[in-house]
């Protein structure tokens, strides 16, 4: 990937992580509708599991997927901040003792850590059902529209899709080998299914065509699995303060990968594929992608 590209990509996920933290700031303030009388030390921890840094991937690809059928930021930002409360969620409940059993997130105490394990619990369920009332109370997304949201969110972040995937992986450890394909599902459904969401979501916000929403929701499947495999290859060669956790936690843990199923090598390559892939899906809209195109890119060869 060039210096350009990175930079370009870059500098847009930043502007809206700036954008998505301000946000979140104002959706998790007491003030919100939607947590009024809500307990201070519930708050703050849920505060500590989603302020405070973070890519924002995910909303991001709801920005810009919406953006690319012409909808503006200021519609898609409930859903992007809808899909970040998931995200976060997931996170804080990873961390615990019975999951992963982390201490350190972002280059932070975890929220267990920072607080108490059922304060955790707490938080991660309150992060969970406070965004499917952003989506609901978006009102500058057609009604039929946030309902087709809600369905898609709760089917990607239940049973079928990233807790799902979460169970997989912890079943995963108590077996010594696992097959590719395996792998595959396990990652598609933990990792995948969130990001595949934030392609598609933007897409159904907008009001595009089924089979734009069809080719949205392959170029995120694409996406989230190259965001797994450089995940994984970072955890094996970055340090813990490079990723702002704790590094090789995976091997250690007996977590079941493709590079420790393949190798570095093979893994870069297999990167290199799915981006081609990517890209190839967004041919049909022209230089309209090129900011969906370059993420692909920055995804699949970031450092952190």
């Amino acid at each position: 990937m060039s210096s350009q590209t990175d930079t370009s990509v870059a500098d847009a996920l930043s502007r809206t992580a700036e954008r998505v933290e301000r946000a979140l700031e104002t959706a998790l303030g007491s003030a919100s509708p939607l947590l009024r009388e809500a307990p201070e030390r519930l708050l703050e921890a849920m505060r500590h599991g989603a302020l405070g840094g973070g890519k924002r991937l995910r909303p991001f690809l709801v920005v810009e997927s919406a953006a690319l059928f012409g909808a503006p930021a200021d519609q898609a930002m409930p859903v992007a901040l809808a899909l970040e409360c998931v995200h976060c969620y997931s996170l804080v409940h990873d961390d615990l003792p019975a999951m992963d059993d982390d201490d350190l997130r972002r280059g932070r105490p975890t929220v267990h850590r920072a607080f108490d394990e059922a304060t955790a619990i707490l938080a991660g369920d309150a992060l969970l059902t406070l965004a499917f009332g952003l989506v609901a109370e978006a009102q500058a997304i057609a009604p039929e529209r946030r309902i087709e949201l809600v369905r898609l969110l709760s089917r990607e972040a239940g049973a079928a899709g990233m807790v799902g995937g979460q169970a997989l992986d912890l079943a995963a450890e108590r077996r010594p080998t696992l097959h590719e394909a395996e792998i595959r599902q396990l990652q598609a459904m933990k990792t995948g299914a969130l990001i595949a969401f934030g392609c598609e979501a933007g897409a159904v916000l907008a009001g595009a065509s089924g089979s734009d929403q069809a080719v949205l929701r392959r170029f995120g499947e694409a996406l989230g699995l190259a965001f797994q495999l450089a995940d994984d290859l970072l955890d094996e060669t970055a340090d813990t303060a490079t990723l702002g956790k704790a590094a090789g936690k995976d091997a250690a843990r007996g977590k079941k990968t493709l590079p420790a199923l393949h190798g570095q090598s093979w893994t870069r390559q297999e990167l290199s594929r799915l981006v081609r892939d990517a890209e190839a899906m967004l041919e049909p809209f022209g230089m309209r992608a090129q900011t969906l195109r370059w993420a692909a890119r920055f995804v699949a060869g970031r450092d952190r």
